[in-house]
């Protein structure tokens, strides 16, 4: 049995780390609720351009002069891979790793050369990971998201969409965690481009667009399509705090049990520790008397 030095060197041990953890468990909380509030003010605005891009899927496919919602033959693909940037988040960043492993083994599967298949990283952990294990990671993103605004997102969709219009990609895929509560996040793997029309029986087919129908696509198509991609930025960056709040609670729990467990060791061995003390003066005392 360890001495009751150690023990207690343990146990302060223990609690400076449950101080930490539960810190971490409150400023991520807080992180949360920000994140979440952010999220949910961006759902319906997303909702509605999605409704929006199926009920003018018929008119846009119809005159589809780019291929943006017609498949081409997939010869070269963009994987958009969203992670956090810090871990102490669970296996929120493994999942996303061995997600985008996965699918790029599927492509494979599809006669597609290793070197067609470029990755795209959003957050450290995930681009560090594959970058170690040798995929191909054209380009890293670690500011996104420090402001998470639609101006910026704007740009970088511009720039992805502009690759895509240059044949320089057949298809660009996103993979992210969908946040459900703190502590469920689903992984998903969504279809950036080309465009996939949402199926409706809604809504009627026969429509008058104004200006028109050229003018209406260009500013729908890009605002659809940055919506999109901050859409799953935001779930991705809520699912994280979640996660990571979800962590630090499980880990402060696990210390507070592994101090009552060193607390009762301790007891334990300083009970032993006074027996053996009383022991050896109860016989000291007995080899005294003889």
């Amino acid at each position: 049995m360890a001495n009751l030095k150690e023990i207690r060197t343990r146990i302060s041990s223990v609690k400076s780390t449950r101080q930490i953890t539960s810190a971490m468990k409150m400023v991520s909380a807080a992180k949360l609720r920000k994140a979440q509030q952010a999220l949910l003010q961006l759902r319906p605005y997303a909702d509605k351009i999605h409704e929006i891009m199926g009920s003018t899927g018929d008119f846009l496919k119809n005159n589809d002069k780019k291929s943006i919602f017609t498949q081409r033959e997939i010869k070269k693909v963009l994987i958009i891979v969203i992670s956090s940037n810090r871990g102490l988040c669970g296996a929120f960043n493994s999942y996303i790793v061995k997600k985008t492993i996965s699918v790029i083994d599927e492509y494979k599967k599809n006669n597609i050369a290793p070197e067609n298949i470029e990755l795209l990283c959003y957050g450290k952990s995930a681009s560090k990971t594959l970058v170690k294990m040798n995929y191909n990671v054209v380009k890293s993103d670690f500011d996104i998201f420090d402001t998470l605004s639609f101006d910026e997102i704007k740009k970088t969709t511009i720039s992805i969409f502009n690759d895509y219009l240059e044949e320089k990609y057949d298809k660009i895929d996103i993979i992210y965690n969908n946040f459900k509560n703190a502590a469920t996040q689903n992984l998903v793997q969504e279809q950036f481009l080309p465009i996939e029309v949402p199926e409706t029986e809604r809504y009627p087919t026969d429509y008058i667009l104004e200006p028109s129908l050229e003018s209406i696509s260009e500013k729908l198509i890009p605002r659809a399509l940055t919506t999109q991609l901050l859409r799953a930025l935001r779930e991705s960056f809520t699912a994280e705090n979640g996660a990571r709040m979800t962590a630090m609670h499980k880990a402060t729990d696990n210390a507070t049990e592994l101090i009552r467990e060193l607390n009762l060791t301790y007891n334990k061995a300083r009970q032993a520790a006074i027996t053996n003390e009383i022991l050896e003066i109860v016989g000291g005392a007995e080899a005294l008397k003889g």
